[in-house]
């Protein structure tokens, strides 16, 4: 039967391969620079008008879900996409939601208010992109019933309000930096310091750089008029100033100061300080963390009290006495040392004579290695790094971190073109399943060097002496992608530059093997792998490979519906919650991300393929990111917005 069984593919594969190619050269369609500049825009406003159209369809059919949630998502998708198109009744879409999320708000139920407040937030920033009074109008028509207690002394994590808040302020300072700075103001007037306060400096600078000067001083100089160690909020504010490191001088070259942690500088929105600004708030801060005693083991819970969250300074033990304000402020200094850490080679550049004394204060308290400073290294590392940098690294990297490292140094290896050193860190340094995997794609790299006209045969049998037709799709996609894309020193021999039709015809035996119902989520996957690469070559190949997984989906779907409460819960009342989260839920989220991206080249195909979505809800889901990419609005809003954890936004190519 295996031997029936691989005759038939290599049989299948050659009279394949022939009708492809002429399928291919029937099939691919005009190359984009063969349109004219004007023929190219009466396309793009033709594929808008249909957008604005199945926009308006979307709108009128949402009062056809049951869920408030999916009504509210839906309608703040839609106030989005209508903005430039028709601002007045975006405006009704956002106050309709707000409306919906009060409503939820106002209900007993407990998940149902948990929802209302991610809601809340996709609502508001969402808003916030194109009119901040709209945004902050939001706010307060939404406000949580509940009164949220100020945290700005405390540790803890503070209430959704606040959050949002800060939130909302990052995302004006980019719109209005102006009204963001006022609300910094009334921030630091009422002793409050926002994390995002960097941001709307950062913001401010690039619109009234005087005005951001005087607003950066006025921090400053609050922030070191501040007790440090007992206000939470402006120890954290700090830190993250002082991450970001000092704005460089005008004529700042490549050798600019060093940024301590990389990561950090994205969440504080990039240096702001100038460079005195940036050695004064250092010094208050190294002033507040020197106050740090070592932990005793009978006063909280931290330090080598393994239940404790982290070494220097955890939460207070349910049952447990109130902690004192000197006992807090220990805490507090602790926390404010182990940020410095991360500080350490700025403060070997800015002030040298302080940094003993720091070290010193370290070893003191008992601070080793901070583990998250050596998570964002390394991560920085694999991004970066080369073979030899991240070999290096490996064996001195915390232990859940060296695998990756090694696979990550095998992988630069083969992107280099030593396939034989990337054989042997895997062989040398990795797990048993994952050297296979690495040495799986060593194999298939050589394999595709290795086609040319005169072994096609010798590709067949090896496709066919592969394990199974997941791993001869995943080397039918390697050779597309070198066939098409990759330096002449990588393409397959046989591959001319820019060799769509070899390309295609490894589409096409990867299409034919697609062709099944897919058992795994992995398959599904690689039918979306196989429809993408089909997309900028021949996308009616792609609609082919993805109509058949939407007709599997809708019978998942229904069964999912039929077993909701017995088995799995991504329905609710009936209906599938567009934010649900489920593996389901985020293939379907897939599908409809690969329909946007071909309705730029088939709008009236891409919207057809939508409408076989059996279910409103991913119909609906879809339709809108067909909108969106067509029209080109960006969704910028950091919260989940669509199924599984997608937003209802543009998926880069």
């Amino acid at each position: 039967m295996t031997f029936v069984r691989l005759t038939a593919f290599i049989l299948g594969l050659s009279i394949l391969s022939a009708a492809t190619v002429i399928n291919a050269q029937e099939s691919q369609v005009t190359p984009a620079n063969a349109q004219t500049d004007e023929e190219k825009l009466k396309q793009q406003e033709a594929f808008e008008k249909k957008a604005t159209a199945l926009l308006e369809q979307v709108v009128g059919e949402v009062q056809l879900l049951k869920l408030p949630e999916n009504r509210i998502r839906v309608q703040t998708a839609a106030g989005d996409l209508l903005w430039k198109h028709n601002e007045q009744r975006a405006r009704s879409m956002f106050s309709l939601a707000a409306d919906g999320v009060a409503e939820m708000m106002r209900s007993t139920d407990g998940d149902l208010q948990r929802s209302a407040a991610q809601l809340r937030q996709e609502v508001v920033l969402t808003a916030a992109q194109h009119d901040a009074t709209l945004a902050y109008q939001l706010l307060a028509t939404t406000r949580s019933l509940t009164p949220i207690a100020d945290a700005g002394n405390d540790f803890r994590r503070r209430g959704p309000d606040n959050n949002l808040e800060e939130n909302l302020l990052a995302r004006v300072a980019a719109i209005d930096p102006k009204l963001a700075a006022q609300k910094v103001e009334e921030a630091l007037g009422k002793g409050q310091y926002p994390n995002t306060l960097a941001q709307v400096l950062g913001g401010l600078e690039s619109q009234d750089k005087d005005a951001a000067t005087k607003l950066t001083a006025k921090v400053v100089s609050k922030l070191q008029s501040e007790n440090m160690l007992a206000n939470v909020q402006a120890q954290m504010l700090a830190l993250n100033l002082l991450r970001a490191g000092p704005r460089p001088a005008q004529n700042a070259t490549s050798s600019s100061p060093v940024v301590a942690n990389q990561a950090m500088v994205n969440i504080a929105g990039g240096p702001v300080l100038a460079e005195s600004s940036f050695q004064d708030l250092l010094n208050t801060v190294i002033d507040a963390a020197l106050r740090a005693t070592p932990q005793t083991t009978n006063n909280q819970r931290g330090g080598n009290n393994p239940r404790g969250r982290g070494n220097f300074g955890g939460a207070q033990a349910v049952g447990q006495s109130q902690l004192t304000d000197g006992q807090i402020e220990q805490q507090n200094a602790r926390r404010l040392l182990v940020g410095l850490q991360g500080l350490l080679p700025q403060i070997d550049q800015y002030l040298p004579s302080r940094a003993t004394a720091v070290r010193n204060k370290m070893t003191e308290i008992g601070m080793g290695n901070n583990p998250r400073l050596a998570f964002g290294q390394m991560n920085s590392l694999m991004q970066q790094g080369t073979t030899d940098s991240l070999l290096a690294a490996a064996p001195a990297a915390p232990p859940q971190l060296q695998s990756r490292l090694y696979q990550q140094a095998a992988q630069r290896a083969l992107d280099e073109g030593d396939v034989d050193r990337a054989r042997q860190i895997a062989n040398d340094h990795l797990d048993a399943t994952t050297r296979d995997r690495v040495l799986q794609k060593v194999d298939f790299q050589l394999i595709a060097k290795k086609v040319e006209a005169n072994n096609m045969d010798e590709l067949r049998q090896t496709l066919g002496s592969l394990r199974s037709d997941d791993e001869r799709i995943e080397l039918l996609l390697q050779l597309a992608a070198q066939a098409q894309w990759a330096t002449p020193e990588q393409k397959p021999a046989l591959a001319a530059p820019g060799d769509t039709k070899l390309a295609l015809k490894f589409l096409g035996e990867a299409q034919r093997l697609t062709n099944r119902r897919a058992n795994s989520y992995q398959q599904f996957e690689q039918q979306l792998r196989v429809a993408d690469a089909f997309a900028s070559l021949d996308p009616a190949r792609s609609f082919e490979v993805l109509d058949p997984g939407i007709s599997q989906l809708n019978e998942l779907l229904s069964a999912a519906a039929l077993l909701s409460g017995f088995e799995v819960e991504i329905f609710k009342d009936g209906e599938l919650l567009l934010g649900g989260g489920s593996g389901l839920g985020e293939m379907v989220s897939r599908y409809g991300q690969q329909l946007a991206t071909l309705a730029m080249t088939d709008f009236v195909r891409a919207e057809s393929s939508a409408n076989k979505f059996q279910f409103a809800e991913p119909r609906i889901f879809t339709q809108l990111a067909i909108v969106r990419n067509v029209l080109g609005v960006p969704q910028a809003a950091p919260i989940n917005n669509g199924f599984g954890g997608r937003r209802f936004g543009r998926r880069g190519r």
